[in-house]
């Protein structure tokens, strides 16, 4: 499994790698300097609305946070500013944008940000987080049940896992027969151990909803 990310619309590759994505299944992430000025639209703040999503994931100062398929950092480099007392790891499979997110930490003075190489099926977090993201990356993963399972062992007590992906009326995203509606979401979620825990409406194109393990 591999997944790559580009703005407004999903790219089907055969892992996590990052947070948008493109209306074709063929695109390359290896110039993650060029994507980066599609990942980064200020335009796409519009409708993500970054710090709504960060102000309602209601994180503590010092907060362990784990940005999986981070792309070139849209949402990790603004939790790093949001968090100077914690720690935000940023995990991408795609070599180029794990380089790119070393760069750009370094270029903003962002020494609370690391970039992860991740592997398919395992983020390879070095400690355990109190968050997980996952914007617009649920519906690439395979074996979702044994993923969120296995991914229970990276979270620390009282840990969360956040998941944004687009409605299935959603006039950005990838092609409606891919779109993966929040009800089955939270149906794999419950098979996987987890239990909602909160759910907010506020954004336009996407659904987003938090889970915390249920034992």
């Amino acid at each position: 499994m591999r997944i790559s990310v580009l703005f407004g619309s999903m790219a089907l590759f055969t892992g996590l790698a990052a947070a948008q994505t493109p209306h074709t299944h063929q695109h390359s992430f290896s110039d993650a300097e060029k994507w980066s000025h599609v990942f980064d639209d200020p335009e796409r703040d519009a409708w993500q609305k970054p710090h709504e999503v960060i102000r309602a994931l209601a994180l503590k100062p010092d907060a362990r946070v784990a940005d999986l398929g981070a792309g070139t950092g849209y949402f990790s480099a603004r939790l790093a500013n949001m968090l100077p007392k914690g720690r935000v790891y940023a995990v991408d499979i795609e070599p180029d944008m794990v380089r790119y997110l070393e760069a750009r930490a370094k270029r903003e003075g962002l020494r609370n940000l690391t970039a992860v190489a991740g592997a398919p099926d395992d983020p390879r977090l070095a400690e355990k987080v109190d968050l997980v993201l996952l914007v617009d990356v649920y519906h690439h993963i395979e074996d979702r049940e044994r993923y969120f399972r296995r991914l229970s062992t990276s979270l620390r007590p009282g840990g969360r896992i956040a998941v944004i992906d687009f409605k299935l009326d959603s006039p950005q995203g990838p092609p409606p027969s891919v779109r993966i509606p929040p009800e089955t979401v939270k149906a794999e979620m419950k098979a996987a151990g987890h239990a909602v825990a909160a759910e907010h409406p506020f954004l336009p194109y996407q659904y987003f909803l938090i889970f915390r393990p249920a034992s």
